[in-house]
């Protein structure tokens, strides 16, 4: 997994955690038409992401969650509150 996280994966991530996302709520939010604009694959291939329950939900990978808890440490108290 690399270190560096973008700033729209980690935006993706957040999405992830903040309910019971299925493929087709992916699909539905998250679908580009620009190749080179495939985050939620990034993720899958980076390993922040798998899918469980036979490919219908979405949910964070230990990886995926100590990304989510850097960004959180770095982040300065108003920083934290603005979300």
């Amino acid at each position: 997994m690399p270190q560096d996280v973008s700033a729209l994966t980690l935006q993706f991530l957040e999405w992830v955690t903040s309910g019971r996302r299925s493929h087709a709520d992916l699909m539905e939010t998250w679908r580009s038409s620009c190749p080179r604009l495939s985050i939620w694959e990034d993720a899958v291939l980076d390993g922040l992401v798998r899918y469980e329950g036979g490919g219908r939900v979405i949910e964070l990978t230990p990886s995926g969650r100590a990304a989510l808890a850097r960004k959180s440490a770095t982040e300065t108290p108003v920083e934290r509150a603005a979300e």
